[in-house]
């Protein structure tokens, strides 16, 4: 890494702290609000223990990554305070829990965040009710849907801004819905076409986690986005591909107790990933590949079983293929942004040029190859 990089990491690096810090604060002040406003039925037990567990999954973590882009965004306009992105922040960061107790019910996942799921925290609430701990995981997404809505409409920014930002949001969640239909689709392919999984990786969450946030924080600078569609869909597509890349390398070669969830979670729920693609798709020994493929789609596949899948994606370059790739999208990403340069503050340029790169450095060394 130059020493310019450096610096720019360490920026990067410091300005995320920051925005996590402040958005922590912020989101934990909207759930006391809502705790203290929230309008359900007085002899109902069942809904603010739902609110409970959506608050539960929303501050447990993550790396707000979504909050700093929309804030970001914003600084690409004006250094001056912005009406209203708090407002937009904790609207991206409820939409993000409804997607992921959703996940978690389509994925049936136990753990989320090194906690339980929501979806699990209701079949241990309620033992012996299955199907009613699955409709009211179902429900608590929901909630946290219609909640990333709501807090829109009550933002402090002005009348029009609201009902824009309150546009990117519903069409980022269709979007985000067909994404997840096509990701599902997708695992009935035994090898589905690269450009499926970008297509997949573009609509299920670049949309909503890049392409939304980057909408939202100029809305809020009093700029406007439409003009700039293009450019800005190129750049998000480019990110989430690099992105799912990443979580997809991270699924098999990454540290389970740094993520809070198991590693080879892809591999057990035969999910057509970029990894457990690119592993069928290489040049595997008889042995090899009846090895991964008794271990596709086994939920009952062991640790140890993983960990030979994953001695052989290293011996056989899939883990070098995965990072040679996932780079090359994040500097087609940062050459996208570079030409923002003539239009938009230097300081945020360069921010989102360097972004993706920093994203793919921090990734650890790989130790089997």
């Amino acid at each position: 890494m130059t020493a310019s990089a450096a610096v720019l990491a360490e920026q990067i690096r410091t300005r995320l702290a920051g925005y996590e810090r402040h958005f922590q604060g912020v989101f934990e002040e909207y759930f006391e609000r809502l705790d203290a406003t929230f309008d359900a039925p007085a002899f109902s037990r069942f809904a603010p223990e739902c609110l409970g567990l959506l608050r539960e999954q929303s501050l447990r973590g993550g790396k707000r990554m979504r909050v700093a882009l929309l804030h970001e965004a914003a600084r690409l306009v004006t250094a001056e305070p912005v009406a209203g992105l708090d407002e937009a922040a904790v609207s991206i960061e409820l939409f993000q829990t409804h997607a992921l107790v959703h996940d978690d019910i389509i994925d049936d996942s136990p753990t989320r965040r090194g906690g339980p799921t929501t979806y699990y925290a209701y079949r241990d609430r309620l033992p012996g009710h299955p199907q009613a701990a699955l409709g009211l995981a179902l429900l608590a997404g929901d909630l946290a849907l219609a909640l990333s809505q709501q807090v829109l409409l009550d933002s402090k920014a002005a009348p029009a801004v609201r009902l824009a930002m309150l546009e990117v949001q519903v069409r980022a969640a269709s979007a985000t819905f067909v994404g997840q239909i096509a990701d599902m689709e997708r695992d009935f392919t035994a090898l589905p076409d690269e450009d499926v999984l970008h297509d997949v990786a573009d609509y299920k969450s670049a949309r909503y986690s890049v392409l939304a946030p980057l909408e939202l924080g100029l809305l809020a600078a009093g700029a406007q986005p439409a003009a700039f569609a293009g450019e800005l869909r190129r750049y998000a597509r480019l990110v989430g591909i690099s992105e799912q890349m990443r979580d997809d390398h991270q699924d098999l070669f990454g540290d389970a107790t740094a993520m809070g969830k198991p590693t080879g979670t892809d591999l057990r729920d035969g999910r057509r990933s970029y990894t457990v693609r690119a592993l069928l798709a290489a040049e595997l020994t008889v042995a090899e590949r009846s090895l991964v493929e008794s271990a596709l789609g086994d939920r009952a596949c062991t640790a140890e079983t993983v960990a030979a899948v994953r001695e052989i994606a290293y011996r056989r370059g899939v883990e070098r293929k995965l990072r040679s790739d996932m780079r090359r999208h994040a500097e087609l990403a940062s050459a996208e942004a570079a030409r923002w340069r003539p239009r938009w503050r230097e300081e945020s340029v360069a921010f989102f040029a360097h972004m993706p790169l920093w994203s793919i450095d921090r990734l650890p060394a790989a130790d089997g190859s």
